[in-house]
């Protein structure tokens, strides 16, 4: 399992890479954010475009992923600068028209794999063909916004509706690397991680970005160290995963089980 972070710090950034991150995500989405997530406590970015540039140096050689705005019309510049700024992947939010990623893909023309952000209805259905396309190099689901677009009220809701297995199904069948969602420490969320690992193991998900949790809204190295233990987490989220992957089918079968109630008591209460 590759374990993602959105952080822009990068003495944080070069100390968790060191301790057990896969990728440092650098968030550049900024249009129509706040309209369609103002009112909820989700993940709103403050990055820039110069965070790539003092990341890069720091940042191994494919560990800096980029995510830009929607497409619009300043989406060639944006792929531009970014690419020029040393990103390893870039990755695009919010595809409602086949075109969209279609365009973009052709503009990032396979200087770096393509990451298309499957978090609308469109895309959802899209999906067979949206990872035919040249230059896409893995998937990921996006649970926040096709939550809201589907008007449903728990981010893990798609999991009990067979959503994501149904798309994991697509993934698996043309042996394409994905991911979906997100996962708080051991211990926490309201779908505890160590429960919630088992049903990526189950689907097949091999990247996850880690939640808040992770650095608790540290601003800098101190903070953080003082807010977590940043490796023993890592290394909590990686037991539980083997042991996941030494379960059988009917023991992942009763996880999802659980997972399920767990959503409906949340959907319920």
């Amino acid at each position: 399992m590759q374990f993602w972070m959105i952080l822009n710090n990068p003495e944080m950034a070069v100390y968790c890479i060191e301790n057990g991150l896969d990728r440092v995500f650098i968030d550049l989405e900024k249009l129509d954010k706040e309209k369609r997530q103002g009112h909820l406590d989700t993940w709103k970015s403050s990055h820039v475009e110069e965070d790539i540039s003092l990341l890069r140096p720091l940042i191994p050689k494919g560990k800096l992923l980029v995510r830009l705005n929607k497409w619009n019309v300043n989406s060639e510049k944006e792929i531009e600068l970014a690419l020029k700024k040393g990103a390893d992947f870039l990755m695009l939010p919010m595809i409602t028209e086949f075109t969209e990623i279609e365009s973009f893909s052709s503009a990032v023309s396979q200087q770096v794999p393509v990451i298309p952000l499957i978090e609308t209805p469109q895309s959802l259905e899209m999906l067979s063909k949206i990872i035919k396309i040249k230059g896409i190099g893995e998937t990921y689901i996006g649970l926040n916004d096709l939550t809201i677009s589907l008007g449903l009220k728990f981010i893990f809701q798609p999991l009990m509706l067979n959503m994501i297995e149904k798309a994991s199904e697509i993934l698996n069948s043309e042996d394409m690397p994905w991911g979906f969602g997100g996962i708080a420490r051991i211990k926490e969320g309201k779908i505890p991680a160590e429960i919630l690992l088992g049903e990526h193991v189950r689907l097949g998900s091999s990247r996850i970005i880690l939640s808040r949790t992770f650095h608790r809204n540290s601003q800098n190295l101190d903070q953080l160290l003082k807010n977590i233990d940043f490796p023993l987490e890592i290394n909590k989220l990686k037991e539980a995963e083997k042991l996941w992957r030494n379960s059988n089918n009917s023991e992942l079968l009763a996880n999802l089980n659980k997972i399920k109630k767990l959503i409906s008591n949340v959907v319920n209460s």
